[in-house]
């Protein structure tokens, strides 16, 4: 694969760098409805949807990857503080074109480059021709609809996680995704990490015999992310924050139902922790660790059978802050293998076999048990799992080559499935929810109620089958 280099492109002319974007592009990365791959030598043109806390972290290793152009920024936001996890950083769609402008101006030492597009609304940015992949880095209530629109124009996906904020959505992704042949990369990030990866292959090697017992932590309560006591107050305001201009806000909200701009549910991060937004630390958390337990136990394309024993001080759906911040539960699969899940257990996922063996994994941690099992290879005819050393390298990588990523559209929506089944056995206050992961339904006691929680009402003209 040749790498190229903006100066070699000549991509750098200020205004007139729009204008020469076909030229740049050439036949092989023209907008369709159909996939269509870029040649080694020609630059991934992309575009993120939402410049927020997760595309100001996306952001970096793009603009640092010589194979990519990011060409746009979209979001209902103009500008605004209090995004990352310590409110320290401004997000939205001019410090986003911001960034990429002096990032490629400051690389060929041209200070007059303006070639990053803005937009207010994702389907003009995903009607920009030459536009070859997208970054979704929206809210989690968002996810879906964009993802299939991105899908259906032909474009090649990277979306944070959570993936979907319902299980029917998932399932619509996975559909869409494969139908048009886009190569997807959910931003689970900890497979691309080496200790996750090597705590799997020993997993998956026996190294620590037959499993006894699986425990996953994941954190509770509600996180401010540095906020102060009024940007998170319940008072909604008498009109939107200004940032988001006249019909930004409604953008921003899109799919999920009307309500006024309200500090504690609707500034940065704070949407994590309202269920019409998201899944609380379940899914936030969830997404991560439950797709390293399946990986581990080889359950990329399945699931669990049930979850048990749910546990939480789940609030009343009309609170502002509606997700569990207590909880709870087991996952059981259908050879017995069981997981304990608890905000109370460490932060990681600890895997317990015989013989007093244990392997725990966390971000920046592995400790195997005994001391001597960590010295131990993987041999050559053994199971080796995927390699990849950067989340996003991957998805380029993939873009170009026509292979798999390492989280797949398939394989995220298995993994955040587990999150949605506990969420919703929560909800409807039942202490064991029953799943056929072949079919990918409800079955047993509650399963007409769970039924009804496996898709989201969408408002207005939003839906999982837009006609683009």
């Amino acid at each position: 694969m040749i790498k190229t280099t903006l100066s070699r492109r000549g991509f750098l002319s200020g205004a007139g760098a729009l204008a020469a974007m076909p030229a740049l592009i050439g036949s092989g990365c023209v907008s369709s409805k159909y996939a269509k791959r870029p040649l080694p030598s020609e630059r991934l043109n992309v575009g993120f949807i939402g410049y927020g806390t997760m595309g100001h972290d996306n952001m970096g290793n793009f603009l640092n990857n010589d194979q990519v152009q990011v060409v746009a920024v979209c979001d209902p936001n103009r500008e605004a503080p209090l995004y990352g996890y310590n409110a320290e950083r401004l997000g939205g769609r001019e410090p986003g074109q911001r960034r990429v402008n002096e990032f490629y101006a400051q690389q060929a030492g041209r200070k007059d480059y303006r070639g990053c597009k803005t937009f207010i609304d994702f389907r003009e940015l995903l009607a920009m021709p030459g536009l070859d992949a997208v970054v979704i880095a929206t809210p989690d209530h968002w996810h879906a609809v964009q993802a299939i629109w991105a899908a259906r124009k032909g474009k090649h996906i990277y979306c944070q996680k959570p993936m979907s904020l319902a299980i029917g959505q998932g399932q619509a992704m996975v559909r869409e995704v494969a139908k048009a042949g886009v190569t997807f990369q959910v931003g689970s990030q900890q497979r691309s990490d080496t200790y996750f990866r090597m705590a799997c292959e020993f997993i998956r090697n026996g190294r620590i015999g037959k499993l006894q017992r699986i425990e996953v932590g994941m954190p509770g309560g509600y996180t401010p992310w540095g906020k102060k006591p009024e940007d998170l107050s319940e008072i909604p305001l008498a009109e939107p924050p200004a940032c988001f201009g006249e019909a930004g806000f409604d953008l921003w909200l899109g799919p999920a139902r009307k309500r006024p701009f309200t500090p504690a549910i609707h500034r940065p991060l704070s949407w994590r922790w309202n269920l019409d937004y998201s899944g609380g630390q379940i899914t936030d958390w969830g997404a991560h660790h439950f797709d390293i337990m399946q990986w581990a136990l080889g359950k990329d394309g399945s699931g669990p059978v049930a979850i048990e024993n749910l546990q939480s001080d789940m609030p009343a759906r009309d609170k502002v802050w509606n997700t569990a911040a207590h909880y709870s539960f087991e996952v059981v699969y259908v050879d017995g293998t069981r997981a304990f899940v608890s905000d109370l257990f460490d932060n990681g996922v600890r895997f317990i076999g015989e013989g007093g063996k244990e392997i725990f994994v966390t971000r920046g941690k592995l400790v195997m048990k005994p001391d001597g099992l960590v010295r131990e290879k993987i041999k050559p005819e053994e199971t080796h799992l995927y390699v990849s050393g950067q989340h996003e390298k991957n998805f380029v990588e993939c873009v170009y080559s026509g292979k798999e990523t390492i989280t797949p559209c398939a394989v995220g929506h298995r993994s955040i499935t587990i999150s949605h089944l506990a969420n919703t056995g929560l909800r409807l206050g039942l202490k064991k929810i029953q799943w056929d992961p072949q079919a990918e339904q409800y079955v047993g006691p509650g399963a007409a109620d769970a039924e009804k929680l496996m898709l989201v009402t969408m408002r207005g003209e939003w839906s999982l089958d837009p006609k683009v």
